[in-house]
């Protein structure tokens, strides 16, 4: 299995090793090697999305955030913030072979997203891309348009 595919998503500069035959990709936000699996392939790609296209810096953008779900510790993915330190993006990540459109994967965010509030869902295997909005506790598709234009950070 291609560890490195090209994904739909914008490049990113990886930094990538072997360490006794195992791949690893250098995660900037933590400063530290992981383990290079093709869901954190995605997930380095999320990152560079939301840094160069949506313009978080690292500052607004936590990984692996901890989640408690009625006593069980679950992990959001991906979580931006704003100024103030609200959420504002729940970000979903999934290798390339998993599909997104499966409800399981909106629900994980969901529940997920039902803790944290925030006003915007991603979902992402790399190669499939899709954004969801919440007013009034539903959520409804929109467009990566409107996802880049509402859900942007501003520019200075």
């Amino acid at each position: 299995m291609d560890l490195t595919p090209k994904l739909n998503l914008p490049p990113i500069k990886a930094r990538l090793r072997r360490v006794d035959g195992v791949p690893q990709i250098w995660d900037s936000l933590r400063g530290m090697w992981l383990v290079l699996t093709p869901e954190e392939w995605v997930r380095r790609h999320a990152v560079g999305l939301l840094a160069a296209t949506l313009g978080y810096d690292e500052g607004h953008i936590s990984q692996e955030v901890a989640v408690d779900m009625h006593g069980a510790d679950q992990r959001a993915d991906i979580v931006t913030y704003d100024a103030e330190g609200q959420p504002v993006i729940v970000c979903e990540c999934k290798a390339p072979d998993i599909k997104i459109a499966d409800d399981s994967v909106l629900s994980q965010a969901v529940r997920y997203n039902y803790i944290l509030g925030a006003p915007a869902l991603m979902l992402t295997n790399g190669f499939q891309t899709l954004v969801y909005e919440c007013c009034e506790g539903r959520y409804r598709a929109i467009s990566p348009a409107e996802f880049v234009a509402r859900y942007s950070v501003p520019k200075r």
